[in-house]
């Protein structure tokens, strides 16, 4: 089924309609309707003709990303602008340039948006027409999600684009790493002030931010909504009235009253407060120039493993691992939709043009042309020298250019990088693995070397690939540090679990694998690094990556080290080493329409964000093939001497820095190096101020733009922006804390249980304060309750190592009440008040004259013990002495629930708890001699800390932190 390659997005009354507009040759398809509570199916009216709705208010889409969901609000995510930057086989390839969010409330509320929308794409048509050379955008200052999202418009890139792959390179680029760090920071402050406010913006606000008031949106009869790059008016943009010549701020995308009204059900206030600031990072996403599409090339697989039937919807052939929008599209493929299915990938694509000719006519050498400068070498189509050379066979007189054609061979090099949807987001909060084994920046990165009419039945296609990922262990790095230190956790036999599955998924994909490990063998990196070698060692001595003797290829490179004082060049020394692994799996092969070889390894290179040192070694491995490639065809080239060849630096550099602004915020680190070869002090300058940049969007921005990636891969409800507020950070979703606390309640129990006779009826992971006999500490902390059938256990532990550190025990016999209620332990955030999901219960009991009160783990925890438990100390009990113990229900995972599970509720959870406990104690009473107190238990309804004493104490340092922490996010 064709895909939809032009929409014509207008409101009617009872939706929003998509109007295929089909080529002339191709067979008419049908319009779709999606209503506005976000229902999708076909429009069932006759759609032949719409000139009265089309007057004034449609506009052009090239496709739909998908529907965004959040509260009861729903947006239509469509492409309004688009940039060719490749083709392969010759199917055009699109980068996404910017996105419409258009509110599906009313039919006056998108029909406002579409005007607006309207506007833009014929203003920026206009623009276009009077400089064809200029673009708004340019791969090279695409933004990042991190980015402020106020971008200054003062400076315009020049642009040359290269008629045969549509790709654009700037020809003057200025930052100012100044001006991104310390003048955008007030930027954010002011817009994070406004997000949070329960009022949205302001008249007098909006123009002191730059943006229009309402009075002037309501005089144009234009709200706010975002600004676009979209269809000439050759290629369809309808008219629209003329626009002031002095307005070149961008609107605004939503405003908060644009939030839709007509929709019916219950609200989170918090969600509804921030839907503004969602909507917008949004835009600024899938806008960024990371996200590229083709209708007919399926992107997410290499050329060797594209499917063959080409009647099966593209989105049906996607990778799911590369699928991005995947969550977000999911009603239409449920309705049925398949023709307006777009699948899209985040990464990188790009191609470049070249050409070798024949060095004399008595050698076999063959060089590249040099004649031609760099850059025409990169911006110079195969089709101008074709026109060069046609003119001179049609009589002109022949030059040297139609001469070299004569004599050369053309070819075109693309790069196809592909990010995983697995374990995604940004630098410090996406980190190493999770339990299913999957890491965070997990890159594939294909090379493809072809003709350039992609006629396999002629001329060979190459295609090799490369894999970078992070460490597949459970670690983490606090972003508050330039250097931060490396933070580890879990036991040896927990990483071993989540390191094996992640190398056995990749041999199942990729066959054979050999890391290649590029992180400091001293300092903050060393730890992680030995970790890696250590687990990679046991690995190959138990069974291998298959359990059958399969080795993992391992070499740890220190990079900083081996390259010190800027001699980057000392990276062939690994690639020394890599090469019989890169000479025995080779790469793919297609000629005749046949795969005649097909790539039977993959080296994983990493560093510690898989960024920077990575890129150097992964451009020098792909140039030894590339040189390897054209050596088979009896070409030689040296792409690593010849300055002529510059543009195969220029491609990889342009893919590190699109992947390091995915990840990072900003463009890859040494740079320099992976474009001329050389590294200069200004350079090294130039990281230091990529760095601070890093760090601003680290500490500042990255929060809120993970929260938004994990709600739209559908890993987080919306829920996730309320712990957003509450917080001011987000957690690690992609790691499934079900199965961290179910490990860790059965490792409690393993250890803490002595008696062979007391089975474990249950067992809990709540929050308590850091010292018993109190219910409110300054910090507190998750701890494990275990009931059994004679006794409760109460027991801490230290969450990185996996040890119980400390433990009591309490027969049911000296329980002597539970109260349960409303449990407010700060007043900072609406969540941190809402009486209904702040609850939480106290244990009363007494103490033994002779028990042992609490054992404690005496010995040091890192100090290289054995996993057995460590000898315990014992704190022996006051029989005076009236105990308590307070415990607080864990906020819900915000994490999507499995199928048939249904979401936790504290007040459900604290009351199973109870109700549980008295059983259990109660049946022990019932069982006990005289000794015993055989009260029955009831449990007691009363408040533990309510919303007037949690005012009283919660501090003005507090406040003042909170305040401060919300004035910045």
């Amino acid at each position: 089924m064709p895909l939809a390659r032009k929409l014509l997005v207008f409101a009617a009354v009872d939706g929003l309609v998509l109007q295929p507009r089909s080529h002339p040759q191709s067979q008419q398809q049908q319009a779709i309707k999606i209503d506005y509570k976000g229902n999708v199916g076909p429009l069932l009216r006759d759609t032949g003709n719409h000139d009265d709705d089309l007057t004034q208010s449609s506009f052009e889409s090239h496709g739909v990303v998908g529907l965004l969901k959040v509260a009861t609000s729903n947006f239509l995510i469509t492409i309004c602008g688009r940039e060719q930057v490749a083709q392969v086989r010759g199917k055009p390839v699109y980068k996404i340039t910017d996105v419409a969010l258009i509110p599906l409330a009313s039919q006056s509320e998108a029909d406002a948006v579409i005007t607006s929308t309207q506007d833009h794409l014929h203003r920026h048509s206009k623009a276009r027409h009077a400089d064809d050379d200029t673009d708004t955008e340019s791969e090279e200052e695409a933004p990042s999600v991190t980015d402020s999202l106020v971008e200054d418009g003062t400076h315009t890139p020049t642009e040359v684009k290269d008629p045969l792959t549509g790709q654009r390179g700037p020809a003057d680029r200025r930052t100012s790493v100044a001006e991104d760090v310390m003048q955008r920071k007030g930027v954010y402050g002011r817009f994070a002030n406004k997000w949070f406010s329960r009022k949205g913006w302001s008249t007098d606000s909006r123009r002191t931010q730059g943006l229009s008031s309402e009075e002037d949106l309501v005089a144009r009869k234009t709200p706010t909504n975002v600004d676009s790059t979209g269809p000439t008016e050759e290629e369809g943009a309808p008219p629209s009235d003329k626009l002031p010549s002095d307005e070149i701020t961008t609107p605004e995308t939503v405003k908060p009253e644009d939030i839709p009204k007509a929709l019916e059900g219950e609200k989170d206030a918090t969600t509804v407060a921030l839907l503004p600031r969602v909507l917008q990072t949004t835009k600024m996403y899938f806008s960024s120039g990371n996200f590229f599409f083709s209708y007919d090339y399926d992107l997410s697989h290499g050329v060797a493993d594209q499917a063959q039937n080409t009647s099966i919807p593209l989105f049906k052939q996607y990778d799911p691992l590369f699928f991005w929008n995947q969550h977000i599209v999911t009603p239409f493929i449920e309705a049925g939709q398949h023709s307006f299915v777009l699948p899209v990938i985040q990464g990188f694509v790009g191609q470049r043009p070249f050409t070798i000719k024949i060095a004399d006519n008595k050698s076999d050498s063959l060089v590249v042309d040099k004649d031609a400068t760099p850059d025409d070498i990169q911006l110079q189509s195969w089709h101008e020298k074709l026109a060069v050379d046609g003119a001179a066979a049609s009589g002109a007189t022949e030059d040297k250019s139609s001469k070299d054609l004569a004599d050369g061979k053309d070819f075109l090099l693309t790069l196809i990088s592909r990010r995983s949807v697995k374990r995604a987001g940004l630098r410090y909060l996406r980190r190493g693995t999770d339990d299913e084994g999957w890491t965070a920046n997990t890159v594939e990165t294909e090379q493809i070397l072809s003709a350039p009419t992609w006629n396999a039945s002629t001329d060979r296609i190459y295609s090799f690939t490369q894999l970078r990922g992070s460490i597949p262990l459970f670690f983490s790095q606090s972003p508050y540090s330039l250097k931060p230190q490396v933070t580890t956790w879990g036991s040896f036999e927990t990483n071993q679990k989540a390191f094996k599955r992640h190398f056995s998924d990749l041999s199942e994909r990729y066959s054979e694998v050999y890391a290649a490990s590029l992180i400091d063998k001293h300092g903050n990196e060393a730890k992680i690094g030995e970790l890696y070698e250590q687990h990679a060692k046991d690995l190959n001595e138990h069974g291998g990556i298959d359990d059958k003797g399969k080795p993992l290829g391992f070499e740890w490179f220190d990079f900083h080290n081996v390259c010190r004082g800027m001699h980057f060049e000392n990276v062939s020394k690994l690639i020394d080493t890599l090469d019989p692994f890169l000479q025995a799996t080779g790469w793919t092969e297609v000629s005749g329409d046949e795969i005649k070889h097909k790539q039977s390894g993959i080296l994983r290179t990493n560093c510690m964000d898989c960024l920077d040192r990575t890129n150097v070694v992964q451009s020098a491995t792909a140039r030894g093939a590339l040189e390897q490639q054209l050596s088979a065809g009896n070409y030689t080239i040296d792409l690593q001497n010849d300055p002529s060849t510059s543009w195969f630096n220029t491609l990889w550099a342009d893919n590190g820095d699109n992947i390091s602004r995915q990840y990072a915020g900003t463009a890859a680190l040494k740079g320099d190096f992976t474009r001329t070869r050389k590294r200069q002090i200004t350079g090294a300058l130039t990281d230091f101020g990529l760095t601070l940049t890093r760090y601003y969007n680290n500490i500042v921005n990255d929060y809120f733009a993970q929260a938004v990636i994990d709600y739209l891969l559908g890993r987080a409800t919306a829920t996730i922006f309320a712990e957003f507020e509450a917080d001011m950070k987000s957690s690690d979703y992609f790691i499934d804390v079900r199965k961290v606390r179910q490990a860790a309640i059965e490792r409690c129990a393993a250890r803490v249980i002595e008696d062979e006779d007391e089975d474990l009826v249950h067992g809990w992971t709540l929050s308590v304060p850091t010292s018993a006999n109190h219910v409110k500490t300054s910090t507190f902390e998750e701890a494990v309750l275990l009931l059994t059938e004679k006794a409760l256990y109460f027991c801490r532990l230290d969450w990185g190592t996996e040890k119980v550190r400390e433990f009591e025990r309490i027969p049911l016999a000296n329980v002597q009440g539970l109260m349960r209620g409303v449990y407010i332990t700060n007043t900072l955030a609406q969540r941190h008040t809402d009486a209904a999901k702040n609850v939480g219960f106290v244990v009363r009991y007494r103490t033994d004259a002779e028990g042992e009160l609490v054992r404690r783990n005496t010995r040091a925890l890192d100090s290289g013990a054995t996993n057995d438990e460590q000898t315990l100390g014992k704190k022996k009990a006051n029989p005076d002495e009236g105990r308590f113990l307070a415990f607080k229900a864990l906020p819900p995972r915000t994490s999507v629930p499995g199928e048939g599970e249904k979401p936790d509720n504290e007040g459900e959870v604290v009351k199973e708890i109870c109700e549980e406990v008295l059983r259990i104690a109660n049946r022990a009473k019932d069982a006990g001699n005289g000794d015993v107190d055989n009260r029955v238990l009831e449990i007691e309804e009363k408040d533990i800390i309510n919303l007037a004493d949690a005012k009283k104490s919660t501090g003005y340092l507090e406040q003042i932190g909170y305040s401060l922490k919300k004035l910045v996010w």
